[in-house]
């Protein structure tokens, strides 16, 4: 990387940090040069009409809260290290957790000081995406360099702390753990996958877009809360001697072309980089505490009281859960800590073999959900401002989940063990198994996701397809069904039939598909019943979830969640053989992939 081309195409970081930052605090007082363009190659009605006034309403959401943390920690009593090995004695929970939770909100961690990991990530929807319009239409949220977006949706930081490092189990054939969708976040290094996923969104070229892991040590060195990140993690932790041009580095949008291969352009002294990389390690590890902390993951929820003996479920609740570990076979994978009933006819007498289930396997599946043509991703075919393409391959791009991951494919991350790579085909199209915990966190101001409402639009699944909860028992109930499922891509089903209520189009990835369900034959009352059971599943009932109601935007209303969000299909255009770049690489699909 040539510092003088740098410089040449930028001018000043201050430019850079112009570009698409409209808070007045933040804008720069001069600008040289060419201002970059927003990105935005996206055909009409692809973006949401609001986008810009609800990126400013969750910002100035993430920065009440930044001051609430600034205020904690300032409230905290001054830390106490001693005994051997040295520990902050009495103060070292609060003070690590309020650390990850600054760090959460903080808005400067990014590459235009624009977006905080709060921004996908916020707490009256168990920290998922807080824009429904986004969740309605483009899917992935926009990063730091609008309107770059990656190509899943925002999954739940709630009990992600729980998956343990990624493994294989030989046994059972199946891959067990990891964070993120296609479980890439393996934590082989830090043996936290939950702290290695928090160290992916600040360096993403689609999300928060810093160019070096190196920024985030800089942009720590220049914190309002850099002492307490010394507290606890070490008082010369952040002396590192920075180059001159680290703030134009690190104001500058990785993939930038200027960079080239380069992951590394912050050019640090090598003792400089184990520092640097320490600090980065430090940042995962403090993230990862705030996420498994009460004020993310508390065990709050109607069912742990139940399980207490402190709450009863009501009648359809409890027919919903019964359903749930029965007929619907959903504890097959959502695992409860209890027996299963699969039969008609038996009786569940175990208890709870835990006290906390965290309502997960940890494993992945294909559910053979279609192609989502709303997905930003899609559309991202040309350059931006700054020599970058998100997408070249455009709709000949197909997700294969940890199928891709596995072979260190295109938009996924490098694999570091290379005993798995025969194992990419048996995984394609496979994505995490989520937990059912609050999968129908909704603000207070709308405590729903579903229509009528008043609700709060979510999305779900990897690629957002699925609207509501009652969508997504009925995808489960009904996949497989000959009379439901039809052999079109979204928004081309026939004529007599409703997509997602008597249509399902055809999976992207039709190998490794899941059939435990897709054929149930629950009614639509027992559907319904599944519903009532999982929305018990959501903290808050024993004690307030902490700033679920911080939401300022607009709620919706109207309608039926069996067709919730149907007025946003739109159709899929013809479809290009996938690229050779993705169901091309080695080891082939076991099927071809069209």
């Amino acid at each position: 990387m040539k510092r003088r081309a740098l410089i040449a195409l930028l001018g000043t970081s201050a430019i850079v940090v112009f570009a698409l930052i409209v808070a007045p605090q933040t804008v720069p007082a001069k600008k040289e040069g060419p201002s970059p363009a927003a990105y935005n190659p996206y055909p009409p009605g692809i973006l949401p009409p609001d986008l810009r006034s609800e990126i400013e309403r969750v910002r100035r959401e993430v920065n009440r809260i930044f001051q609430q943390a600034l205020g904690e920690w300032r409230a905290l009593p001054p830390p106490t290290l001693t005994g051997q090995p040295p520990t902050l004695q009495s103060t070292g929970y609060q003070a690590v957790q309020t650390l990850g939770k600054l760090m959460n909100y903080d808005e400067n961690m990014s590459v235009f000081k624009d977006r905080a990991c709060a921004f996908c990530h916020m707490p009256y929807v168990a920290f998922s995406g807080p824009i429904p319009s986004v969740n309605l239409t483009m899917i992935a949220y926009p990063g730091s360099f609008a309107f770059r977006a990656g190509k899943r949706t925002a999954p739940r930081y709630t009990y992600s702390p729980w998956y343990p490092v990624l493994q294989y189990n030989a046994t059972v054939g199946l891959f067990f753990g990891g964070n993120f969708w296609d479980s890439r976040a393996t934590g082989y290094l830090l043996q936290n996958p939950d702290g290695e996923q928090a160290q992916h969104p600040p360096v993403d070229t689609q999300e928060m877009g810093l160019p070096d892991t190196a920024c985030i040590a800089f942009r720590l060195s220049q914190a309002e809360y850099r002492r307490l990140f010394e507290d606890v993690w070490g008082q010369d932790a952040l002396d590192i001697k920075f180059p001159y041009d680290t703030e134009k580095i690190c104001a500058t949008p990785g993939g930038a072309a200027v960079f080239g291969t380069d992951t590394t352009p912050v050019k640090l002294r090598p003792e400089d980089r184990v520092l640097a990389n320490r600090v980065f390690d430090n940042w995962g590890q403090s993230l990862d505490f705030f996420e498994k902390s009460k004020e993310v993951s508390p065990f709050t929820s109607k069912f742990d009281a139940f399980l207490a003996s402190k709450a009863t479920l009501t009648a359809d609740e409890m027919a919903g859960y019964n359903l749930f570990k029965g007929k619907g076979n959903c504890n097959s994978c959502h695992v409860d800590g209890r027996g299963t009933t699969l039969t008609p006819g038996q009786t569940d007498t175990s208890t709870a073999a835990t006290v906390n289930p965290l309502f997960t396997c940890f494993g992945s599946a294909n559910e053979g959900l279609p192609l989502n043509p709303r997905n930003a991703f899609y559309y991202q075919t040309t350059p931006d401002f700054f020599g970058f393409t998100p997408n070249p391959f455009g709709f000949a791009y197909r997700d294969l989940g940890m199928g891709t991951f596995l072979r260190s494919g295109f938009g996924s991350a490098p694999n570091p063990n290379a005993t798995w790579i025969p194992f990419a085909p048996s995984t394609d199209g496979q994505f995490q198994v989520s937990t059912a915990r609050n999968v129908g966190m909704a603000p207070t101001q709308c405590p729903t996701t579903e229509a009528p409402g008043p609700y709060f639009q979510k999305e779900f699944f990897h690629n957002g397809y699925i609207k509501s909860l009652k969508q997504l028992v009925h995808f489960y109930n009904t996949r497989d069904e000959p009379t439901f499922a039809f052999p079109v891509t979204s928004g081309h089903c026939p004529l007599g039939t409703v997509e997602r209520v008597t249509c399902w189009p055809m999976p992207e990835v039709r190998n490794n598909i899941d059939m435990t369900t897709g054929k149930l034959g629950l009614t639509d009352r027992e559907e319904n019943q599944i519903v009532a059971f999982l929305q018990t599943l959501t903290d808050g009932f024993t004690k307030p979830y902490p700033n679920r109601n911080t939401f300022t935007g607009m709620c919706m209303a109207g309608g039926s969640a069996a067709t919730q969000g149907n007025n946003s299909i739109i159709p899929t255009p013809p479809l290009p053989p996938c690229a050779s770049a993705i169901c091309g690489v080695a080891p082939l699909p076991t099927m071809p992939i069209p």
